[in-house]
């Protein structure tokens, strides 16, 4: 039970989105060349520390605002299940245990991504949360450094345009989160007396779209084409589109708009997920 109660603190089934510290080393076709494999799963590592670090920072500031909400007031903290000593200890010991290992792993340089997101992080719970697009730009921000530090860790290159499909698609995340926050309730927020909801709505959409756009481009793309020796990554486009529908889909039912949550809540949209990933691995790699 105590164990229960911990595991809910750290917010493990979001680490998921951790998933894009392996991105950029993946697609490139190299994931399992020159120890890259390794630095990956470090990398992973550090940012579930690093992540799990911010959520128990963010709850215990935001205590008294998860109360008044329908789900996080079922939080551990929230619900009074973790008093407030052992989660800062706790989310001192992840902070610097992510630092030290990334900074032993692949040294000071790398090491500055995961501490800007501790720093920036910080800054939100302190009072940029309640700035509004700025308080989207940093959530969208955490997203973009998980891509870079897998890229810096393993000598990646980018694509330019999957650089920009994670960044449109975190935008489309973080407005729907936000959307659907305003939709839960609003006092939840300070920076949701700033949203209007059809304002969020509109550019939720924008952004999935361009998210699509431009993942199509990195499909067809010369240099990605070269670099894979492989024209079957256009075929892939079409379980993209279908994915975001379906997502789409689940964020306008009744739902609190957080990605982990609404993915891990649909057994039909893990199965695409999972389809997806099998298909571009087979694409990649065999």
């Amino acid at each position: 039970m105590m164990m229960e109660k911990y595991l809910r603190l750290l917010r493990v089934h979001h680490w998921v989105k951790n998933i894009l510290v392996i991105a950029a080393a993946s697609c490139s076709g190299e994931m399992f060349s020159g120890g890259k494999f390794l630095s990956l799963a470090m990398g992973f590592v550090v940012f579930c520390m690093t992540a799990s670090a911010v959520y128990i920072t963010n709850d215990i500031r935001d205590v008294n605002r998860d109360r008044l909400h329908p789900e996080k007031s079922r939080r551990p903290i929230a619900s009074g299940e973790v008093p407030v000593k052992p989660a800062v200890i706790l989310a001192v010991i992840l902070a610097a245990g992510a630092l030290s290992l990334s900074a032993y792993v692949s040294g000071a340089a790398a090491t500055v991504i995961p501490a800007t997101y501790i720093a920036v992080n910080i800054a939100y719970s302190m009072g940029l949360k309640n700035i509004p697009i700025l308080d989207i730009a940093i959530l969208v921000s955490g997203f973009i450094m998980r891509l870079l530090y897998g890229a810096i860790i393993t000598g990646t290159e980018i694509s330019h345009w999957l650089y920009l499909c994670v960044m449109s698609a975190a935008f489309y995340l973080a407005l729907g989160k936000r959307r659907n926050e305003l939709r839960l309730n609003k006092d939840t927020r300070e920076v949701l007396g700033f949203y209007p909801e059809s304002f969020l709505d509109k550019n939720m959409y924008v952004s999935l779209a361009l998210a699509n756009v431009f993942y199509a481009l990195w499909t067809v793309d010369e240099g990605t084409a070269a670099r894979y020796n492989s024209r079957y990554m256009v075929f892939t486009v079409p379980v993209v589109f279908m994915i975001s529908i379906k997502y789409s889909l689940d964020v306008e039912r009744n739902s609190s708009g957080d990605p982990a949550e609404v993915l891990f809540s649909d057994k039909v949209l893990m199965t695409m997920c999972t389809v997806y990933l099998a298909g571009m691995f087979s694409i990649l790699y065999l």
